[in-house]
């Protein structure tokens, strides 16, 4: 029996090293295992497939999507691509971005989409990038157009007695402004940018759904369509579900029903748990809507 203070002391260290070391061993050795059998796993879901892209809430660029859908695009186990869309839009850049990536696709594999109970501005333009889309009959879409929002406040920071200045390299720099009001020369230029945004939305429209330049324009006053509406005016080709989707590629491209869905991008598991929480933290502070940039593309009852 240890009776030197020194020595428990040095006998209590080496037990806390050894329990460490433990640890670390197991912790290792439950790494591997999971390794061993996600990679068993891998192999037993690596065959062929029918991608699937979730499509919701607000729409802005992402890297992180733009590369899934690249993988997506180079598979050749993943036959076709069913994008699923529930967002009533947002940025024309993350609209055009998804867009594009979706076209990508399209020239190597079937895109179909699938309208669910919002599709929306931006989020109807993702779905002019597929070969059919479904929608149920009511479901919300169209809202074709865009739009720039400001606030003016300089009456009520005078009421309160703030002033402001701003030192400019031009005219136009920085316009609009909350804290100024819009001169008619200066929002004749913003609705020139908004103008020439709009044009190209129509365009596109146009293009992917076979209508003539007055046909799309037409169309495109901003008003919402149900899935019957849009049916009937031709922005889409059916009512339907997803279910109703993967037969159309059975019968349209002998891609069976069968095969297996597999989410081609998750934006919740390609986000940091840092920025979940600050994400979590603004939506219960500020709409998402109020904190987007740019032109936005976007559909939301006042």
């Amino acid at each position: 029996m240890l009776t030197d203070p020194d020595q428990i002391i040095d006998r209590r260290r080496l037990k806390r090293r050894i329990t460490a070391w433990r640890t670390l061993a197991i912790v290792a050795a439950v790494a591997a295992l999971a390794l061993v059998v996600q990679n068993q796993i891998g192999d037993q879901i690596g065959g062929d497939h029918v991608a699937w892209l979730n499509v919701r809430g607000i729409i802005i660029e992402s890297r992180d999507r733009e590369e899934s859908l690249r993988r997506v695009a180079e598979d050749d186990r993943a036959k076709a691509l069913i994008v699923y869309i529930d967002s009533p839009g947002g940025t024309t850049y993350g609209g055009e971005e998804l867009f594009h990536g979706l076209r990508e696709i399209a020239s190597e594999k079937p895109v179909v989409a699938v309208i669910g109970t919002l599709g929306t501005s931006a989020g109807y333009l993702v779905a002019l990038a597929s070969e059919r889309i479904f929608a149920r009959a009511t479901s919300l879409t169209g809202s074709i157009g865009v739009l720039m929002e400001t606030a003016e406040i300089s009456k009520l920071l005078e009421s309160i007695g703030v002033s402001t200045d701003a030192i400019k390299s031009g005219a136009f720099k920085g316009t609009p402004s909350p804290f100024e009001p819009m001169s008619e020369v200066s929002r004749t230029v913003v609705q020139s940018v908004v103008d020439d945004s709009y044009r190209w939305f129509v365009g596109i429209l146009a293009e992917r759904r076979g209508l003539s330049s007055d046909e799309a324009r037409e169309l495109s006053d901003g008003r919402v369509y149900t899935g019957r509406q849009a049916l009937e005016a031709g922005l889409i080709d059916e009512l339907g579900s997803t279910a109703d989707a993967r037969q159309w590629l059975e019968h349209e491209h002998n891609i069976s029903s069968g095969l297996p869905l597999r989410d081609s991008f998750d934006p919740d598991t390609h986000e940091h748990w840092v920025g979940r929480l600050l994400g979590l933290a603004k939506k219960m502070v500020f709409s998402e809507r109020l904190t987007l940039d740019g032109l936005i593309s976007l559909w939301h009852p006042d």
